[in-house]
């Protein structure tokens, strides 16, 4: 089984995720009506991110711009490993967690519960605290 393909029957089996054809070739991923991002056929993942998550992303060299719209939030990551589908899971799930915490019933509990498990950096979890809804913010 291809990498790409391998990425899609695992972010598609996460709660909520629907997916469907992208409109270059791959496809996409969407939780709610929120697209989370998009695999090429040739492996290659597309995510949308807030420009802070993608500048600390692009910064700590974990993804690249995306490379039509490289002054968007977008970033590109290619798969062509076995290592390389795992990163590109890790980028995915970040993308699908920040669209998660806003309607989560404990959405602080599920930040701490992702951050361990991700290994996130202290600066990209303060990035995604921010979608913790404010009623639920830890005090």
């Amino acid at each position: 089984m291809t990498y790409w393909k391998q990425f899609e029957t695992q972010v598609s089996g996460w709660p909520n995720i629907a997916t469907h054809p992208h409109r270059f070739g791959g496809r996409e991923f969407r939780l709610g009506s929120a697209e989370v991002g998009h695999v090429h056929t040739g492996g290659i993942v597309d995510i949308p991110f807030p420009r802070a998550i993608h500048d600390e992303l692009l910064t700590q060299g974990l993804a690249e711009n995306h490379r039509w719209v490289p002054n968007s939030g977008w970033v590109t990551f290619q798969m062509r490993s076995q290592e390389d589908l795992h990163h590109g899971l890790w980028l995915m799930r970040i993308s699908y967690l920040r669209y998660a915490l806003k309607s989560a019933s404990d959405a602080h509990k599920l930040l701490e519960r992702e951050s361990r498990e991700l290994h996130l950096s202290p600066q990209l979890r303060s990035l995604l605290g921010q979608f913790v809804p404010r009623e639920q913010v830890a005090s």
